[in-house]
Order: structure tokens, then C-alpha cells, then sequence
């Protein structure tokens, strides 16, 4: 079959095909022309085109800044701390929903957990505001009537610290959780019945059956998250975060946030996010080749 007679045949997938391409051409190559104004001295009034060049001296002013440094520190710590907590958390609750026999209290499990995933992070913080909070918090009213001292949750960065992790993993395990379930069910449920003959309890089957099922999965998502190691959204640290535990909650998102649109500096933002997007491409292709060399399994 020749390749217009097939196009012809197929015509209404490659229109489906072209809505997806005009929006990546569209929202994300296009306007990747902009980043030349990172190796400019950009200026508002003279445009893009007409602005100065100035070779890597943007780079060197944005090495050399504290603020800098401080951001750049807090994305790894916070996504290296991600990484450890968050992306175990859907594989252990995949792990204990798959023993779950009565289906609709899975179906419910399912629900309820996966449900903040569809919700705001501007409606998290204020959640997370009105029970956490030092003063007003539900959990400190009730500390404070039973006679305990206050908890700063949002006030000391260590505990700060640790009420993020938590908003993240209520925010995403529930839809990590669904990925592994559906990974879940490709295994050969004969697998299981051959080991429950031989006397294998269910931690056996667990990990001899349903761990290897799923790696490739696992591998997967472990390699994109390693791909997003330099980058973190800019929504739940600027919600979650305030001046007294900016030495944890300033990130590389932020930080382009208050340069680029509070100050102006258009050129400085620019050239962090460039710098953003080449550092993790660099984690994404050597976690990739990795896995390959360790596991014989990788995304490109």
C-alpha cells in the first residue's frame, strides 16, 4: 500500500493527529525564538530584533547572584525530596489497593484519593492555610485547647518542609496510583494462581510477581521525574511559601517569576529558563542511558 492511498484510507486519524501538532508548533516551538534575548541586552523599547548582543554575560550575572544559588539549591532539595517521598507513595498504595478483593471499596479508595489531583493548587493552599496556619490553623486551635504549644507549620522552614512533601503526595499519589494500576493489570493472572498452588503468601506474590510486572512502568516514571530533577512547578511552592521560609521555599520558578514580571529583567529570566531546560535535558538522556545499561529498559 502506497503512502497516499494509505493517508487517504486514514484520513481521520491524521486530522486528529494535526490538532495536537498545531499546538506544540503553535505553544511550544514557536515561540522558542525568544530565547535569543538571553544572550542580548534586551530592552523593552528596542524590541527583540534590535537589542544589543552581549554574548554569556547574562549567564555570568546570573551565576554570580545569591538569590540565584539559594533558588537553584531549593529546586534540586525540594524535587531530590520529592523523589524520595512522593514517587514511592502511588506504588505502595497500588501495591495495597491490588490486594483489595471487594471491588467497589477500591473503586471508592480510588476516587476519593485520586480526586485532589483535579483540585487547585490556589484552593490546596487555602486548605492547607485554614488547618495548618500558626495561629488559626484547625490542628493549633485544637493543640492550643488541650493545652500544647502551637506547631509553626508554614512559619519554620523545617516544618515548612515538611508540610509540603505532605500537600504533595495527597496532591499526586492518588493519580500516580491509577498509572500503576493499569500497569497492574497486564500481569498474567495465572502467574498468581501457579504461586498461591505453590504456597506463596502474598508479600511472595507481591514481590516475585507484581514488583516485576510493573518495573517497566516504574522505570518509566522514574526517568522522567530524574528529567524534571532542575525544573518544579511554580504553583506549590509560591502558594505554599512566604518570606519567613524563603531560605526553603525560593526556587528557580519563583525566582523567574520575580525577576521576569516584577523587575523586568527580561533577559535574566530568559536566560534561567534556558539554562533550566538544558540541565534537564542533560538528566533526562543520562537517566535514560543509565537504565538502559542497568535494566534494558529506557523511553528514547
Amino acid at each position: 500500500m502506497s503512502v497516499g492511498s494509505y493517508v487517504r484510507r486514514f484520513w481521520q486519524f491524521y486530522v486528529m493527529l494535526l490538532f495536537p501538532i498545531l499546538f506544540f508548533g503553535l505553544f511550544k516551538y514557536g515561540p522558542m525564538y525568544g530565547i535569543i534575548i538571553a544572550f542580548k541586552d534586551y530592552s523593552i523599547f528596542q524590541g527583540m530584533w534590535t537589542s544589543p548582543w552581549n554574548g554569556l554575560e547574562t549567564f555570568r550575572n546570573v551565576f554570580a547572584m545569591h538569590t540565584f544559588t539559594v533558588a537553584f539549591r531549593n529546586t534540586f532539595l525540594l524535587n531530590l525530596l520529592d523523589l524520595l517521598v512522593s514517587f514511592p507513595a502511588p506504588i505502595i498504595l497500588a501495591l495495597m489497593l491490588n490486594e483489595v478483593r471487594q471491588k467497589w471499596t477500591k473503586k471508592v479508595f480510588q476516587t476519593v484519593m485520586y480526586f485532589p489531583h483535579f483540585v487547585s493548587w490556589v484552593i490546596i493552599g487555602g486548605l492547607f492555610l485554614q488547618i495548618f496556619a500558626t495561629n488559626t490553623g484547625i490542628i493549633n486551635q485544637l493543640l492550643s485547647s488541650a493545652g500544647y504549644d502551637s506547631i509553626p507549620f508554614l512559619t519554620n522552614k523545617y516544618w515548612w518542609l515538611i508540610t509540603y512533601l505532605a500537600a504533595g503526595v495527597w496532591q499526586s499519589v492518588g493519580w500516580g496510583t491509577i498509572i500503576y494500576l493499569a500497569a497492574l493489570t497486564g500481569i498474567n493472572k495465572e502467574l498468581y494462581e501457579a504461586a498461591e498452588t505453590d504456597g506463596a503468601g502474598r508479600m511472595r506474590r507481591m514481590w516475585h510477581i507484581t514488583l516485576p510486572g510493573i518495573r517497566p512502568t516504574i522505570i518509566i516514571l522514574f526517568i522522567l521525574a530524574i528529567g524534571e530533577m532542575p525544573r518544579i512547578g511554580f504553583e506549590r511552592p509560591f502558594i505554599l511559601g512566604n518570606a519567613m521560609v524563603s531560605d526553603f521555599s525560593e526556587v528557580l520558578s519563583t525566582f523567574v517569576y520575580k525577576v521576569g514580571l516584577q523587575t523586568g529583567e527580561f533577559s535574566t529570566a530568559t536566560a534561567v529558563g534556558l539554562f533550566q531546560s538544558v540541565i534537564a535535558l542533560v538528566f533526562l538522556l543520562s537517566a535514560n542511558a543509565i537504565s538502559k545499561k542497568s535494566a534494558g529498559q529506557g523511553i528514547i
